[in-house]
Formats: C-alpha cells, structure tokens, sequence
C-alpha cells in the first residue's frame, strides 16, 4: 500500500470512529430504564421500543421491571438506574431530594380500598386486619379513606405486604381489607367474586391529584442534560403515539408484560392519559407545580415528608419542554 493509500484509509477509519460517536451508538448511550409492570409504567417503553423511538434519538434502553417507585428511587440513588417509574404513593421520595421528576405521565384512578364480602363501609373495619403495599398508592387510599370516615390507622390493623402477597392473603381471607390497586384487583375478584369496593381515586377529586410520573437520578439531570434531554425526547414521540393510537397501545404493551390485552385494556379504563401539549401547557401556567405542591402538603401531614425540596426543585419541567424543540 502507498503512503497516499496509507494515508487515506485512516482518513476514513478516522471518520467512521467520529460518525459512530456523532450518531448515539456508543456504550455511553445506554439508559438504564425501570418500569412497573402495568399500563401507567409500561405503555410509553412498549411504544418506544416498537416505534424504534431509542434509536432515533442515539440512545439505546436496557429496561427492567420493579415491584413499585420506592425500589426504583433507591436504585437511582446507588447508580444502578437512570431513569425509573413512581405511581403517586412514591411522590414524597423525589419531594425529599431523592431524585427529580423529569416528566408526568398519568393522572391515575385504578387505587382502591377493597374488603371481604359483607363490609358495608369504612367503619366495619375498626380493629380489622388490612394489607397495604408501604410507600405506594396503595396506601395513599388507605389514609386518605380512613380519614374521610373519622379514622386513623390506630382504628385498624395495618400489615405492611408486598403486592403479591396481598393477592394471596385476600384471596384466602387471612386479611380482612386491602389498600391497592387494578389490574392486580382482577386477580382476586376470581377467586372472591363479591369483593366490596369501599375507596376510590375519584372519591377524592378536588383534594388531591394521583400523577404517575417519570424520574431520573439527581446526577443524571445535573450531569448528563444531553442525554436527560434525549430520553425526554424519546418519551414525548411516544407519549404522542400513545395519545393518537390508544388500542394500538394497548397492545403494544400487553405485548412487553406477556398478558392478554384484555386484562391490559381494563387496566388503561382506570387511566387518564395526558398528551404532550396538554403538559407542556400545564407546566408553563403552573398546574403540574400546584398539584405537587399539595401532595408535598399531603406527605408532610402523614409524617413521610419532613420538608419539601419544593416542587420548583424537584420538578423538571423546562427540561421537559424543551426537549420538545430543534
């Protein structure tokens, strides 16, 4: 080979090692993603992958499913996560300066206080024995309908549970009540048909609001705002195919979590979906910062939140939006 030839191959070695740097295909890239195995923390990571959302914007997602938010903030705090999902039981974790919000995604009514058959109100719980998922919606609901009825949880019997196990123990009547949600309630309904639904999300509309949200590691957001920015990205190209294909959606997350997209549809029913403008628009004229602002009063009030970083801290929103433009 001549020096010119020489010369000319590391030319164009020179330029294939720029290129792939230039288009997101380094290991670098990689966003180390954890979901909730339901519609609310699945849908936007199916549509991505189907859609071939990471690609598009140079990053590539190793994706891993959690049991709830509180395991996912812990992950991001030890660096093992980037990015994660919390149902609104887990908001007072990024309020505290655990992580920051980088994104909402729901508004959420699939929370319920559910009890055997026969239970005719909150009050025919005193001294009963209810499940409840610690750090999650599930007990959110608990508290909140305990206070509407005059109660706390001195009037009952609390046993913290993982979600599984509440499953099994309603199921075999070993607890008389539940604090939890849908789709896991389909679950029991089959083996205890008559169930009593006591408790809902939209028993409290007005109070409060229950947004399911996307967050990132602090060093993530200070550190890593490109790669924060892409990942936002990603989610509002997917969060505009989630509002403009909704059955398709469905599917495509009955899909990742292997279950009948029946038992997906009836988890999306208790689901409100908030489109990309709708939230840009309620970031710029403060509704997101309003509805944080009284979970992080509602946080402090059970004792989980000592005090509040303040939702303009912990909350991303020109983050968000900006990820939105060229």
């Amino acid at each position: 080979m001549t020096s010119r030839k020489r010369w000319l191959a590391g030319l164009l070695a020179g330029l294939a090692v720029a290129l792939t740097g230039c288009g997101g295909g380094s290991a670098a890239d990689e966003v180390r993603f954890g979901y909730i195995g339901d519609y609310n923390g699945a849908s936007l990571l199916a549509v991505a992958e189907d859609q071939k959302l990471w690609d598009k914007h140079g990053l590539s997602a190793d994706i891993s499913v959690f049991n709830n938010g509180p395991l996912q903030i812990q992950a991001l705090g030890s660096g093992d996560l980037d990015f994660g999902y919390i149902g609104p039981g887990a908001m007072w974790l990024p309020a505290s300066g655990q992580a920051k919000v980088v994104a909402m995604n729901t508004l959420g009514n699939a929370d319920r206080v559910i009890a055997q058959p026969g239970t005719n109100s909150m009050a025919d719980l005193r001294g009963k024995t209810i499940g409840v998922p610690q750090g999650t919606s599930g007990e959110m609901i608990l508290d909140l309908a305990l206070r509407e009825a005059g109660m706390t949880e001195k009037d009952v019997k609390v046993v913290p549970m993982e979600a599984s196990t509440i499953v099994s123990a309603f199921s075999a009547k070993r607890i008389d009540a539940a604090g939890f949600w849908y789709p896991a309630i389909d679950i029991i309904k089959q083996q205890v048909p008559g169930l009593v639904e006591l408790a809902r999300n939209s028993d409290f509309a007005g109070q409060l609001e229950f947004p399911t949200a996307f967050v990132a590691g602090n060093e993530v957001v200070d550190g890593q705002q490109d790669k924060a920015r892409r990942v936002l990205a990603v989610l509002r190209d997917a969060m505009r195919y989630r509002s403009a294909n909704a059955e398709r959606t469905v599917e495509l997350t009955a899909g990742l979590l292997k279950k009948d997209p029946a038992q997906v549809r009836a988890d999306a029913a208790n689901v409100q979906v908030l489109g990309v403008e709708e939230l840009d628009r309620m970031t710029a004229d403060g509704t997101v910062e309003r509805w944080l602002s009284t979970m992080d009063s509602y946080f402090t009030g059970t004792g989980q939140l000592k005090q509040s970083t303040g939702p303009a801290n912990y909350y991303t929103g020109e983050l968000f939006t900006s990820a939105g433009k060229p």
